[in-house]
C-alpha cells in the first residue's frame, strides 16, 4: 500500500499555498513524498489558466487571484474543505482521467455518509447534488507531478459565488453540505480521508506542519 503524507494547514492565504505547492512540485525528485494538504481559505477568487475575466461578475473586495490550475474561476472561503494532492502520478501509475475519476468517487462517497446523493455531470468536472455544484476540482500536471486539487463545500457563506459565472458556467448554482446535513467541518476532514485512503489505496500518515 502506497504510503501518502497528509498535512492539515488550518486557515490559509491562498496565494501563499500556491506557492508553496508549486515550489514543491517544481523541487521534487524520485525520492520525494507525495502528499495531500488540506486547508481552508480565507476568501479569493481563483482563475484557472483557461478562465475568462467576464466570467467574474463582481468581485467587491474579495481578491481575485490567476492561478495554473485547470478549469474556469472558482471562489475558495472558510467553511470549505481544500484538498491538495501533490502526487506522482507516474509512480503511482495511474493517468490524469483516473485522478479526476477518483477524486469525484472520494467527494460523492463522502457526502454519501450524510445521506446526500452526489453525482456527475457529463462534460462538467466535479460533484453536484440536484443540479447544484457541491464540490469542485482542478489540476495542474507537471513531467508527471500534480498539484492543485479539489474543493467541498461544507458550511460556508454562499453568497459570493453570486458573483462569479461558476467555473464558467452561466446561472450555475451551488450548494453545501449543511444545506442537507448539520455536520461538522473536522469531522467531514476526517471521513473525506478515509474516503481517500480507500478509493486511492493509500495508507496516510499525517505529518505535523
Amino acid at each position: 500500500m502506497t504510503e501518502i503524507f497528509v498535512r492539515d494547514l488550518g486557515t490559509t492565504h491562498y496565494p501563499e499555498i500556491f506557492r508553496k505547492m508549486r515550489n514543491y512540485s517544481r523541487a521534487r525528485d524520485m525520492t520525494s513524498n507525495d502528499e495531500i494538504w488540506l486547508t481552508e481559505h480565507n476568501s479569493v477568487f481563483t482563475l484557472g489558466q483557461a478562465a475568462k475575466m467576464e466570467h467574474v461578475l463582481a468581485p467587491g473586495l474579495i481578491p481575485v487571484v490567476q492561478s495554473d490550475r485547470g478549469g474556469q474561476v472558482t471562489y475558495h472561503g472558510p467553511g470549505q474543505i481544500t484538498v491538495y494532492f501533490l502526487v506522482d502520478i507516474k509512480r503511482l501509475h495511474i493517468s490524469v482521467r483516473q485522478l479526476v475519476n477518483h477524486i469525484e468517487a472520494v467527494m460523492i462517497a463522502c457526502l454519501a455518509n450524510y445521506s446526500i446523493t452526489a453525482r456527475r455531470l457529463p462534460g462538467a468536472p466535479g460533484v453536484y447534488v440536484d443540479n447544484k455544484k457541491i464540490g469542485s476540482l482542478g489540476l495542474r500536471v507537471t513531467r508527471g507531478k500534480t498539484y492543485h486539487g479539489m474543493s467541498l463545500n461544507v458550511d460556508m457563506e454562499l453568497e459570493p459565488f453570486s458573483r462569479i459565472n461558476p467555473c464558467g458556467l452561466l446561472g450555475m448554482e451551488v450548494t453545501q453540505v449543511a444545506s442537507y446535513k448539520l455536520c461538522d467541518i473536522e469531522i467531514v476532514k476526517n471521513d473525506l480521508l478515509r474516503e481517500i485512503s480507500r478509493v486511492f489505496g493509500f495508507k496516510l500518515s499525517r505529518l505535523d506542519n
